[in-house]
């Protein structure tokens, strides 16, 4: 695991998820920020699972094609 990278993404995911839990705390959430932001912490959460196992090398040079693989709802997750 690429313990680093999935610890990035991980970071972003939670920092978006402690933003929008503050605006609904204050009741200040709007439907459209609710959606861009919970769709913004998917991204980091799918892209740390999907990409876990990449080196740095593919990290740093990673095409448009791996972002948006990287970036779907896990497959191999039994949920």
């Amino acid at each position: 695991m690429n313990k680093a990278w999935v610890q990035f993404h991980m970071k972003e995911a939670l920092d978006e998820l402690s933003k929008l839990l503050g605006l609904v705390e204050r009741s200040a959430l709007s439907e459209e920020e609710f959606e861009v932001g919970i769709t913004h912490a998917y991204h980091h959460l799918n892209t740390a699972w999907n990409s876990r196992a990449i080196d740095d090398e593919q990290a740093r040079q990673h095409s448009d094609y791996d972002f948006v693989q990287w970036r779907q709802f896990p497959a191999d997750l039994n949920l």
